[in-house]
């Protein structure tokens, strides 16, 4: 089909060139004239334009049309060659062409610079047998077909993308922002995204926390293995809400094809509002927020039923939604971080010094807390309920230190119990001592000496 389109093509292009000279009633000498003026113009030899013109009159459009090479097909790999390479490809899939002709040309089968790499390369994808083929069937590859969730919120994919520079840093420096987005698989909805300051898991945990109190909970999520989703913090927050928690295989974007393909359509944003040079982040996302709702969640899309727009195919889902209980979400947000408590029963969390107790000297507590909220602060230790800790108040004066607890005071005795022991330990090592042979009493006892 392709070489058809390209032999109708040219074919087109040389009745368009032939075109002067097929005007009625041309005058000989103004046709020598104009074939003379075609040569020079289009670098073409008299015997070809005549040759032109014979077979457009004898057969027309057709005529034009350039023809195959005519040689017969002919067998360039043996078999038994073709059958070798075969086998090569099926021991190891991922051997290039190259390495098999290296390998039959060292076993002998062929001779050194015989067989062409792409003949052998065209055999074997007539074959089935090419790297894109086998590839397929490759157990560590992705899926070989595209794939949709039947309804909303059973899957919802998220990414990070680069966003622009902003005026945003230090003394007004230029500052990279980032763009979170969490989309719905189903409905290709975007259910949140917003662009943030900086690149790591906090803003991953806002754009989710946010993406759950406006639509709900999902059935599972969909992440790729960046550090900012692959976190302790995410695992847990997922079990606690009930959400499966999955991660794309490595070096496989073609996984998370929907956000990727919507991360591609923000670049159109971002070349609009590059225009525009926003001057604050609150600003960038109030233009965003109007593209997305403009030019994305209500514009038709052609992946969906009838060209539906996103929001409508969302909207219209009869799947109902899931919302956690505030309390419930809360929790689940929380995070758990290991602190040791100094010789003063302080701790140290984000640069603030927190009363924990003295008699947690030395011992390592687990600070829980909402990221959205560090003010408020639990502590939690093996065997003791949880307790909230406030933050040090240094006084004008040295503080009393507490009374010792009552079970901490020394306990009043009449005696040494470690002297005690040492003597009755002695009295049972002279015991049995005394028994013991004496080289003394036996000389004594002899008349002579020994």
């Amino acid at each position: 089909m392709k070489n058809q389109k390209k032999a109708e093509e040219i074919a087109a292009e040389r009745v368009q060139l032939l075109s002067p000279l097929l005007a009625d009633g041309l005058d000989p000498a103004k046709a020598r004239e104009i074939k003379a003026q075609l040569c020079v113009a289009h670098g073409l030899s008299e015997r070809t334009l005549r040759r032109y013109l014979e077979k457009y009159r004898q057969s027309g459009f057709g005529g034009l049309k350039p023809k195959g090479k005519g040689r017969a097909p002919t067998e360039a790999i043996a078999p038994d060659v073709l059958d070798q390479a075969i086998l090569l490809r099926r021991e190891v899939p991922s051997r290039s062409v190259a390495q098999i002709i290296q390998i039959l040309e060292w076993e002998g089968k062929v001779q050194c610079g015989e067989l062409k790499r792409s003949t052998l390369q065209e055999k074997l994808a007539s074959r089935g047998y090419s790297t894109r083929q086998m590839r397929i069937y490759a157990d560590s590859g992705v899926a070989a077909r595209r794939f949709q969730r039947r309804h909303r919120q059973q899957l919802v994919q998220s990414d990070i993308k680069f966003g622009p520079y902003l005026p945003i840093g230090p003394n007004g420096s230029m500052k990279q922002v980032y763009l979170v987005c969490f989309i719905d698989d189903a409905t290709r909805f975007v259910l949140h995204a917003a662009f943030y300051p900086t690149l790591d898991k906090t803003i991953v945990e806002d754009c989710f926390r946010t993406t759950i109190q406006k639509c709900g909970l999902p059935d599972a999520v969909f992440f790729d293995n960046g550090k900012q989703y692959r976190t302790k913090w995410m695992t847990r927050t997922c079990s606690k809400l009930g959400i499966r928690l999955l991660f794309a295989r490595p070096y496989s974007p073609e996984s998370k094809g929907k956000i990727e393909k919507f991360n591609q359509l923000v670049d159109n944003f971002l070349k609009e509002v590059a225009l525009e040079k926003p001057k604050t982040l609150d600003r960038l996302n109030e233009l965003f927020q109007v593209w997305l709702s403009e030019c994305y969640q209500n514009k038709p899309h052609s992946a969906l039923n009838n060209n539906m727009s996103p929001e409508t195919a969302y909207r219209s889902d009869k799947k109902p939604l899931r919302f956690a209980e505030q309390k419930v979400l809360a929790n689940a947000f929380l995070h758990y971080e290991p602190r040791k408590v100094d010789k003063s029963g302080l701790i140290h969390f984000m640069g603030t010094l927190y009363e924990v107790g003295l008699q947690f000297i030395g011992c390592t507590v687990d600070v829980v807390y909402d990221p959205a909220n560090i003010s408020d602060l639990t502590i939690e230790y093996e065997g003791h309920a949880p307790w909230k800790v406030h933050e040090l108040v240094i006084g004008e004066h040295v503080g009393k230190r507490p009374t010792m607890p009552k079970h901490l005071q020394p306990q009043a005795v009449d005696s040494s119990r470690l002297l005690g022991a040492a003597e009755q330990k002695n009295r049972l090592r002279r015991e049995i001592q005394t028994p013991a042979l004496s080289f003394r009493a036996v000389h004594k006892e002899g008349s002579k000496d020994v």
